[in-house]
């Protein structure tokens, strides 16, 4: 099968000259052949080998493919396996698979090409927990069968509540008993049990079954319902717990150390006494998967855990003894009068901290100090008077306790969370001083008496500046002289008694006359201290430079606010129209009022701000109780529109958006049909939602529409189609975005079935029916049943034998409408010799097909 081609040379081959030979192999059966080619050189010999290998494929395949842990989530997830082929010719291969865990084998049988590889996708549906391990056998072209092992841990999205100290599961934080007003924080670890990320949302459950809301549980019943009447039910729980942080990410199996406080408030009763017991319930829930997979409608993959919380609410019991009201005796300036005065702390169960506040007039000794629990401490309290008069001082005491940081949320700072009163009364007398008076030497000194010839010693203080008095002199004509009298100028006048004022410098430009003669007065300028006339130039220049300065900066501040303004009022909603300029007010009667019905609280989007379990429902009930908006604008249109679409949600705010149900099951469904369930959509934001819907299956491909824009509190559907021409279990996911960042998913599942028709009975026995005319009386109907969701075609044709039967059925062909069925007669036709047996077959266009026996019975009289 080797076959050489040469021409051996004659003559000796000259040094650097070749010789060409072909080697021709021309194979004849499917075996590999093996030759040597001889060469003579000269006296030697070289011994060429020959290799004939014949083509084929060399197939290879993975024998695991493993999908690792996953969450049970309602998603698709796909892996690759590959089939590479090693040979120089193509291969073949086919999967075969009779199990229901692994979905969508693609592709299930092909050709694999020479020196490539063949990668197979295998889907997984993450719906239920379990454990997978499956086997495939691979059909390989030369190779023969495979064994291709599939396997995979579907796990539950595990939220745990885990104690700092212990690292053991924690069922309930106790607070233990606080005062009203203060505050007491408890940390504990949320930790993700599982091999994904999860978002997570705090909610607080102010209407679970079992929680107390300030009730006495340690008073009888009829005292417990006594209180539950007084107390006030719309009670904001959102700051009775306060959880730091409230929403967030963790990592597979990571902790993150939460912050749970606690801070009891008085409810508005009379008994200032009462204690109240506080029973709350904190749910941690879990939003989805990287801020994803939102919360459905069915609920089934939200995954929660509870944490109970208690605590009690004291008041703080602080008595007086004497009094709150305390009487000092009447002293004089300089002295001093005490009283001791008991304060006791009457709590059972917290020592209280105080601390008395400054007080004109009154020292107390000490100031601060702590009671022990049912003890007492005497303090002084000293009335100094520092003037003299009547003194009614209110005295305010804090108690001290910790209390929540309003700037950083989460941390406890000290402060004062209540204040006693007490009324503090005191006289300081005033002694009797005798006043000696003197002769004025002849000047008036500043203070004088009204003769201004006797003055007081020792109650005036006089000035340490020199007085100065000016008046303008054009305004005053007393003893001015002649010559003097038609001056014009803006002088300014002295009195006589400025003269220590006068020896300053005064101002170059200012002129100085008598107060009785207008003289122009001597001014003294000192050349060593005063501006030369370029250093006033110089000054006045600055001085302008500073006001144009400050002119541009008002104006340019003033030109922004008119630009601010000005984009304020530019849109379609304000006209510019300013408040009660030429409108009047309308009337508004108390009737008006009563007609408004009360508005659900909306839920701020402030991060400190905590979910609570009412207000949620409140919102949602708003939502579900308008009208189903069937058709909305597929895209962002209005500025409104689009700002509110760009927004990236907090997990509080995905939290509020319920997009489901997360499985949408449409049983059993009929090939050929079309099947059609509502994707329910409700926004309870107070913001629009962009709802982007992506499917990649041809059997939801009439699914529309795919992007809709779901306006603030509104509840919206999208209806989802499915078709399909293949029978089987369907099962496949498809995703949602909403604003084009948050990705949800939606499990379809659906059981296709061929076309079916069924018979009432398989076997039909006719038997003759009294009172009819001869010939009729043998008949009787069967019922053909359809089970499915589409209209199925039939046809009866008559199963015959050697003889002819005496059975008729009609009508012989017809429609049977979905989930319906239709009455066919049959008849037996009673003659001579006639058989009384007899068989159709129901044949069900692009269906399945059903035999019916016919049997007569016949009575004979005697």
């Amino acid at each position: 099968q080797f076959k050489l081609i040469v021409e051996n040379p004659e003559k000796p081959i000259a040094s650097g000259l070749q010789l060409k030979a072909v080697v021709e192999y021309t194979p004849k059966c499917a075996e590999d052949l093996q030759d040597k080619l001889i060469l003579l050189v000269d006296d030697d010999t070289v011994e060429i080998p020959l290799l004939g290998l014949i083509p084929y494929c060399d197939l290879e395949i993975d024998s695991e493919v493993n999908f690792g842990e996953m969450i049970a989530n309602n998603k698709l997830v796909t892996k690759e396996f590959n089939i590479a082929n090693h040979g120089t010719t193509s291969g073949v291969f086919r999967i075969l698979y009779d199990g229901v865990v692994l979905l969508n084998i693609k592709p299930a049988r092909g050709v694999v090409k020479p020196k490539s590889v063949r990668k197979i996708k295998v889907d997984i549906c993450t719906d239920v927990p379990r454990v997978i391990k499956e086997m495939m056998k691979v059909e390989l072209e030369s190779r023969g069968c495979a064994e291709v092992w599939v396997k995979g841990v579907v796990v539950e999205q595990v939220l745990k509540v885990l104690g700092v100290s212990c690292g053991k599961v924690l069922k309930c934080i106790n607070f233990g008993p606080l005062y009203f007003g203060t505050s007491k924080t408890e940390q504990i670890h949320l930790y993700n049990e599982s091999p994904e990320c999860m978002d997570w949302v705090a909610v607080l459950e102010d209407n679970a079954i079992g929680g107390e809301m300030g009730t006495d549980l340690q008073g009888n019943t009829d005292a417990v319902l006594q209180d539950l009447s007084m107390k006030n039910k719309d009670v904001d729980v959102s700051t009775l717990i306060l959880c730091f942080p409230n929403q967030g990410t963790l990592l597979p199996y990571e902790k993150s150390l939460i912050t749970v406080c606690f801070s009891p408030e008085e409810f508005e009763v009379n008994d200032s006494s009462l204690i109240q017991d506080y029973v709350l319930f904190l749910r941690f829930e879990t939003v989805g998967k990287g801020g994803g997979c939102l919360q459905s409608l069915s609920g089934s993959h939200s995954r929660h855990v509870d944490l109970a919380l208690m605590g009690s609410g004291f008041p703080v019991i602080v008595t007086f003894k004497p009094g709150t009201v305390i009487h000092f005796k009447d002293c004089y300036l300089g002295e001093q009068a005490q009283v001791v005065c008991t304060v006791k702390n009457e709590s059972e169960f917290l020592p209280v901290t105080f601390s008395f506040r400054k007080t004109a007039h009154f020292n107390i000794s000490p100031e601060r100090g702590k009671l022990k629990k049912k003890s007492e401490k005497e303090v002084t309290i000293s009335f100094s008077p520092r003037q003299i008069g009547t003194f009614e001082m209110k005295q305010i005491i804090d108690i001290i306790g910790t209390g929540v940081d309003k700037n950083n949320v989460g941390v406890l700072k000290t402060k004062s969370f209540h204040q006693i009163y007490l009324t503090l009364l005191g006289v300081c007398k005033s002694k009797r001083k005798s006043i000696i008076f003197t002769i004025n030497p002849g000047l008036t000194p500043l203070i004088s008496n009204a003769t201004g010839q006797f003055v007081v010693r020792g109650t005036g203080q006089l000035s340490d500046t020199a007085p100065l008095a000016i008046l303008k002199s054009t305004q005053t004509q007393v003893h001015t002289h002649r010559k003097n009298r038609n001056c014009m100028d803006d002088a300014l006048i002295a009195f006589p008694n400025d003269r220590a004022a006068s020896l300053r410098p005064s101002e170059w430009n200012k002129k100085y006359r008598t107060i009785f003669t207008k003289t122009e007065r001597y001014n003294y300028i000192d050349p060593e201290f005063a501006y030369t006339d370029s250093e006033r130039l110089l000054r006045e220049e600055n001085r302008k430079f500073y006001i144009n300065f400050l002119s541009r900066l008002r104006q340019r501040r003033l030109e922004k606010e008119a630009a601010r303004q000005f984009y304020i009022y530019n849109n379609p909603v304000s006209i510019g129209i300013k408040p009660a300029e030429g409108l009047k007010s309308p009337n508004i009667s108390i009737t008006d009022f009563s007609k408004e019905k009360p508005q659900p609280k909306m839920l701020a989007l402030d991060d400190n701000c905590m979910l609570t379990s009412r207000q949620l429902a409140a919102i949602v009930s708003k939502s579900t109780n308008k009208g189903v908006w069937s058709w909305l604008s597929p895209m962002p249109s209005s500025t409104q529109e689009k700002q509110d679409c760009s927004l990236t949600l907090t997990h509080k705010q995905l939290h509020q958006i319920f997009i489901g149900p997360s499985t949408i099951d449409f049983g059993d469904v009929c090939v050929y049909s079309t099947t059609t369930k509502e994707l329910h959509i409700i926004n309870n934001l107070s913001v629009h939602i962009w709802i982007k819907i992506e499917i990649d299956v041809a059997e939801l491909q009439e699914t529309s529409p795919l992007s809709q824009v779901v306006p603030p509190l509104t509840k919206t559907h999208i209806p989802v189609v499915f078709e399909t021409t293949t029978a089987g279990m369907f099962k496949s996911s498809f995703s949602y975005k909403i604003n084009n960042q948050h990705i949800g998913h939606v499990l379809v599942v659906a059981h296709a079935m061929p076309v079916e028709l069924q018979l009432s009975t398989r076997e039909l026995v006719v038997s003759p029916v009294p009172g009819c005319l001869a010939g009729t009386e043998f008949r009787r109907t069967v019922r053909v049943c359809n089970p499915r969701n589409h209209p199925a075609g039939f046809t009866w044709r008559p199963v015959t034998g050697d003889r002819k039967s005496a059975f008729t059925i009609k009508p012989t062909r017809g429609f049977v409408e979905a989930y319906s069925d239709v009455e066919c007669e049959v008849v037996w036709h009673p003659g001579f010799n006639t058989p009384e047996t007899g068989q159709f077959t129901l044949c069900v266009r692009k269906g399945n097909s059903i035999n019916l026996k016919c049997f007569a019975k016949v009575i004979v009289h005697a």
